[in-house]
């Protein structure tokens, strides 16, 4: 199967509702060694993002993640908002006019929002940030799509690989954002943006391998 601006559209308000469900976990992640926001921002910014959806139906599936980037960085504070919004604009840019994704352009698209979040927080593997979940969750999406899997096949080995990443931020230490004033105390946490990373990718895998709304 593949995916079409639909499916895409139905795969965004799923992360949306991952969000909120989430919250306060990703907000008490946060609190242990960030600045205690990033659920509540995260929520806030995809509601507003569901509702710029309800107002208008994009026709593309690009279309669709380029509203979610512009939204999300208008409206998210603190990191997440920039970062988000990068990864969700490359992924628009690298997936061109496509009308309907597979998995190799799936492939493409999370690669381009994992680079772009590399470039923009100039974090790497190992670093306890989201790069931590989107770098296995590409080369997972890689190995996939290179089986010969289909877009929601493509997009659940990345989130499978994704919550793997997430967990495994747990023992290392920060090197980079806020987190890593706390030095040596941040290890023992769970990465928050790790983690939001893993279940907004988990969301859309799901609503991807229902067929869209």
């Amino acid at each position: 199967m593949t995916c079409d601006a639909g499916t895409v559209v139905a795969a965004v308000r799923a992360a949306a509702a991952a969000a909120a469900e989430h919250k306060t976990e990703l907000t008490r992640l946060d609190r242990e060694i960030g600045d205690g926001d990033h659920g509540e921002n995260l929520a806030r910014g995809f509601t507003a993002v569901v509702a710029k959806l309800d107002a208008s139906a994009p026709e593309t599936p690009a279309a669709v993640l380029k509203l979610v980037a512009t939204t999300l960085i208008s409206t998210v504070g603190g990191a997440s908002g920039p970062l988000y919004g990068t990864a969700f604009l490359r992924a628009a840019t690298a997936i061109g006019d496509a009308s309907e994704l597979d998995g190799a352009l799936v492939v493409t698209g999370l690669t381009a929002a994992r680079d772009g979040v590399v470039a923009r927080g100039k974090a790497e593997p190992g670093d306890k940030t989201m790069v931590d979940a989107l770098t296995p969750a590409v080369q997972a999406a890689a190995a996939a799509a290179d089986s010969g899997g289909d877009a929601a096949a493509v997009l659940s080995a990345a989130a499978d690989a994704a919550a793997e990443g997430a967990e495994a931020t747990t023992p290392l230490q920060a090197r980079k954002g806020r987190a890593s004033y706390l030095g040596e105390r941040s290890i023992g946490h769970r990465d928050p943006g790790a983690t939001s990373a893993s279940l907004l990718l988990r969301a859309m895998a799901d609503a991807a391998a229902g067929g869209g709304a």
